[in-house]
This record gives structure tokens, C-alpha cells and sequence, in this order.
């Protein structure tokens, strides 16, 4: 049923959703790549669309930036439209000197500063689906893209007052840094659904480097697609 911020009538979403964090993406995903794309919603200018990648239903619904955000959107998607799979597709920062930018990861696991996941009483660690994540690394390798998954970071602070963090998380092994993974699979598995967070590295925390518009563009549509193909392998 319609929610103070997704007013959008029953049976308006897909069991499906890829999640951006960008209404502009969203819509760019709705247009580009859905069939017969519909929009659903347009609460506070967060634009959501139906429909049907490869013949399967598919919407998009963006989260806004930040744990607090996203976990409205998720768990009202959840709750009130039935929704048992959510795949998001974003961007990151580097953490690892030897990743390089455009870089495609699945995040296995989410390390946060965030405390919506204690808040709520999800129990750690912090993980995605893994037979979402299976179906990933097998669309990567049938469709010849580069894929890594690992462990991501998941930051209540976009502006850090210093490197402390990253240096700590360089040295642990996590892979990147981001905004919305820890809430979506907290809230995930709190509600019993199915959750992955794909990114394109688009900044490289490490070396400075940054994709131009073009370059981020060109790789974040790599990945969507590699999501929406992941959608369609793990119901097959």
C-alpha cells in the first residue's frame, strides 16, 4: 500500500528492485535499459519505474545517500510492496592500491561506523545473500566481466576529519568505501529477503585518480547490467 514516501499503489513494484542511490540513475536505468518502463513514484522527487528486463519484471527505486535514507526505502519496499530481492548498484572509493578504477565489486560483507544495525537488532556480521552473491560471480564469468567481491566499508561520514579510517580499513583488507550496503543487509536479513550491493570504483582514495563523466558512466552501466543479468540468473 502507498507509504508517506513511496506513494505508489499495490502491485506497483517488481519482486525485484535495483536500488541506486541517484534518482537520475534510476530514471537513466528505468530508460535505458528496462522494457516498457513505467513510472511508479515520484515522492520528493524520488523517481520510481517498472518494468521487464529479458522478459522478467523488473522495477528501480532509488535510496537518496546515507544509511538513514536508504533504510526507509528498503524497509517500506519490503514492508509494504512485497518486495524479495534488492540489488544495489552504485559507486566507490578505493581503498586497496591495487584496485583500479572501473573495477566492478560485490560486497560479501559490510564493516560500518553506522548504528542503525545494532539499533535495530540485526545480529553480525553484516552479510549479503549468498546465493545472490553465487549468481553474480557466475553472470560475471559468463558474460566476461571482471568481478571482485570482498568486504566494504560503510561510512556514516562522506567528509572525514582524517585518514584514520581508511588507513585502518587499507590494512584490514576491505576493499572500498560507501554509504548504504550495512543498511540494506542489515535490514535485509532482518526481514527475510534477498540483498547484494554492487559498485563501480569511480574514485581511488589511494592514488587520487578519478573517472571522468564519461569513463564513470561508461563503467556504472557495466555494472547495472551485470546486476540486472545477475536478477534474471538467480530466478532461472
Amino acid at each position: 500500500m502507498p507509504t508517506p514516501h513511496i506513494s505508489a499503489p499495490d502491485g506497483a513494484f517488481a519482486p525485484t528492485v535495483l536500488m541506486p542511490g541517484d534518482p537520475k540513475r534510476a530514471a537513466r536505468i528505468a530508460h535505458n535499459f528496462l522494457d516498457g518502463a513505467e513510472l511508479v513514484t515520484e515522492v520528493r522527487g524520488m523517481t520510481g519505474f517498472t518494468g521487464t528486463w529479458q522478459g522478467m519484471p523488473i522495477s528501480v527505486m532509488p535510496s537518496g545517500m546515507g544509511v538513514p535514507s536508504a533504510a526507509i526505502y528498503i524497509t517500506e519496499l519490503i514492508r509494504s510492496y512485497g518486495v524479495t530481492r534488492l540489488i544495489r548498484v552504485g559507486t566507490a572509493g578505493v581503498y586497496q592500491p591495487d584496485l583500479g578504477l572501473r573495477q566492478i565489486i560485490a560486497a560479501e560483507s559490510a564493516v560500518t561506523n553506522s548504528n542503525l544495525p545494532a539499533m535495530i537488532g540485526a545480529a553480525g556480521p553484516i552479510v549479503g545473500s549468498a546465493s545472490l552473491l553465487a549468481a553474480a560471480t557466475a553472470t560475471a564469468e559468463t558474460h566476461d566481466v571482471s568481478l571482485i567481491t570482498g568486504q566494504v566499508f560503510t561510512s556514516d561520514v562522506f567528509y572525514e576529519p582524517n585518514n584514520d579510517a581508511q588507513d585502518r580499513h587499507t590494512a584490514d583488507g576491505v576493499l572500498c568505501v560507501e554509504m548504504e550496503c550495512a543498511a540494506l543487509y542489515a535490514i535485509a536479513a532482518l526481514e527475510g529477503i534477498d540483498a547484494l550491493a554492487m559498485f563501480t570504483m569511480t574514485d581511488h582514495l589511494v592514488t587520487g585518480e578519478h573517472l571522468s563523466s564519461d569513463e564513470r558512466q561508461m563503467g556504472v552501466d557495466e555494472m547495472i547490467e551485470l546486476a540486472l543479468n545477475t536478477a534474471v540468473h538467480a530466478t532461472t
